[in-house]
């Protein structure tokens, strides 16, 4: 067995296409327009786990999106080789991070808002978990 496919919680669907292709790089997997059906996948792994932009259009979808930004909590955790670099590339293209990387035991990490709801988490493993 492997992942196939997740989902994001997203209000806008289509709005949150554009963010996540034309600002974060994913590339498209599947786009459905009317049926609000929109995949993308990392451009990294293009075999991988899909992404699906999963509309927030009910009741209890709506407040777990809206209890974990309340709570400070990533809605997913995307992977970088670089924490730093791709904070200083997406902040260069406007991306709103909620303060500076930081580091611990676990790695290096930032959260940002993809404007669509949800706060997502950038991190890159210590060098000791790496191996």
């Amino acid at each position: 067995m492997r992942i196939k496919m997740c989902s994001v919680h997203v209000n806008d669907p289509a709005t949150a296409f554009d963010f996540y292709t034309s600002v974060l790089g994913f590339t498209a997997h599947l786009i459905l327009p009317e049926h609000q059906l929109y995949v993308v996948k990392s451009p990294e792994d293009p075999t991988g786990v899909g992404l699906l932009l999963e509309p927030s259009d009910n009741r209890v979808s709506t407040k777990y999106a809206q209890g974990l930004r309340a709570l400070g909590l990533p809605a997913i955790v995307f992977g970088s080789p670089d924490v730093r670099a791709d904070y200083d590339r997406l902040s260069a293209l406007g991306v709103h991070f909620i303060g500076e990387p930081s580091t611990d035991a676990t790695g290096t990490s930032v959260l940002f808002d993809d404007t669509c709801g949800n706060l997502i988490q950038l991190h890159q493993d210590s060098p000791a978990r790496q191996g």
